[in-house]
């Protein structure tokens, strides 16, 4: 019963994602803000919330190794899994924008700040703030780097989506934060339970289960923007929603309450995200956007996986 409530859960939090990313998407055309920043801040922290919600559900709950566990996981299944699939299945990659200059060492940067913050056991309400401090730096880079949409262009987007009506967006926007945190709550419960009853560490149950929950919205809208050659739009995507696990999942979850870690226990894993990260910034600087580089990243995923599960036998 437990797996059927989970599935349920991350269904939920799936939807409830959809409907805020939608409607931020329509409120953010109509203040004429550009599409690269909707797709960069809107879509990557929307399909960040069910991280988000999930990790805050887990330490109210007494439960941080589940809240820590799930962002970790969910930067490894981004960048090796979302980003090695928009590699493999996307014929010709050219992006229009530099991520190497401008976003990639964004990303770098919280994972080398959580592995020093780490080095005292804890993850706290200091280090949240500056984690947090840094995802809002960002978010004002983006505004000052990017210029806002051309009247024609807005006009454009503007028709293709359907009639703007405040009471209808709002009223998306709450039906969308119920199935969140609804879906959180029940999602994080179950999986607990399954971790009791066959004896699986939470944290595995964080690493592997919650994070790819979570992370499927970040494959299916990433997938579906490079099938439709929006390269930038799905590795922005990756990119800023990889920000948003390492400093608002971890930096809201640490407001809670402070989010234990070991270097030595899960040094693993830790070292798995760090490699991902730095293989990020690598392919961005030399603009390795290819087939090989994406079995690369397929294969570093199958060696976290694999270790992950003999860690569980």
């Amino acid at each position: 019963m437990d797996f059927v409530i989970f599935i349920l859960a991350m269904g939920a939090l799936i939807i409830g994602a959809d409907f805020i990313v939608n409607q931020s998407e329509r409120i953010a055309l109509r203040f004429n803000i550009s599409e690269f920043v909707i797709g960069a801040t809107i879509i990557a922290l929307g399909t960040s919330l069910p991280e988000m919600a999930a990790s805050i559900a887990a330490n109210i709950g007494g439960k941080p190794e589940i809240s820590i566990a799930n962002a970790i996981g969910s930067n490894i299944f981004n960048i090796t899994l979302v980003l090695g699939i928009i590699f493999i299945i996307t014929k010709k990659i050219k992006p229009h924008r530099d991520f190497f200059k401008k976003d990639t060492t964004w990303a770098l940067v919280p994972v080398m700040l959580l592995l020093l913050m780490a080095i005292d056991g804890y993850i706290g309400r200091f280090d949240a703030i500056l984690l947090l401090i840094l995802m809002f730096a960002y978010i004002l880079f983006l505004l000052q780097d990017s210029p806002d949409l051309a009247t024609d262009e807005l006009e454009e987007l503007l028709e293709k989506s359907d009639e703007f009506v405040w009471i209808k967006v709002l009223l998306l926007l709450v039906v969308g934060f119920i199935f969140v945190v609804g879906g959180a709550h029940f999602a994080i419960e179950s999986a607990s339970n399954i971790a009791s009853e066959f004896g699986i560490s939470e944290w595995v149950i964080g690493i592997i289960m919650i994070s790819f929950g979570t992370s499927l919205p970040e494959l299916v809208i990433s997938v579906s923007a490079a099938l439709k050659g929006k390269v930038d739009m799905a590795i922005g995507n990756v990119i800023g929603s990889n920000l948003a696990n390492t400093t608002m999942v971890i930096g809201l979850s640490a407001l809670v309450d402070k989010l234990p870690i070991s270097l030595t226990q899960n040094a693993f894993d830790l070292a798995t995200m760090t490699a991902a990260t730095i293989l990020l910034v690598y392919l961005t600087a030399n603009k390795l956007y290819s087939k090989p580089a994406g079995i690369a990243l397929l294969i570093l995923f199958s060696l976290f996986i694999h270790h992950t599960l003999q860690g569980m036998i």
